[in-house]
């Protein structure tokens, strides 16, 4: 068993994953998901990622609105506002910073 989970460290960062998933594009609840796991995040559950969505709404940073479909339900999409995109530039900032520490503190070391 790895000593990492990875399961862990996305509960520490999937409101800023999503939040950089909506940067570019609004989406809608599996869009989102699926977006997510194509960027390398496989082990993201459903009901982690809406219950961000929820959790990042009430927060107030994202928007919402709905979208008739003639295939199905309507679709809820959620859409970065202001407060959102500032969010994302403060934890990006933050997730860098820890990143680099991080990467620091775990890389290799030459011998001598």
């Amino acid at each position: 068993m790895p000593c990492v989970d990875t399961t862990q460290l996305l509960k520490g960062v999937l409101d800023l994953a999503v939040l950089a998933v909506l940067r570019d594009e609004d989406g809608y609840g599996y869009d989102i998901l699926r977006r997510l796991r194509a960027a390398g995040l496989q082990e993201v559950g459903d009901a982690s990622v809406y219950g961000t969505l929820r959790r990042l709404y009430a927060n107030g940073f994202l928007n919402t609105y709905v979208v008739p479909s003639d295939e199905g339900p309507h679709r809820k999409y959620y859409a970065l506002n202001a407060a959102g995109r500032a969010e994302l530039e403060r934890n990006g900032k933050t997730w860098r910073a820890f990143a680099s520490i991080m990467d620091d503190l775990t890389r290799e070391r030459g011998t001598a």
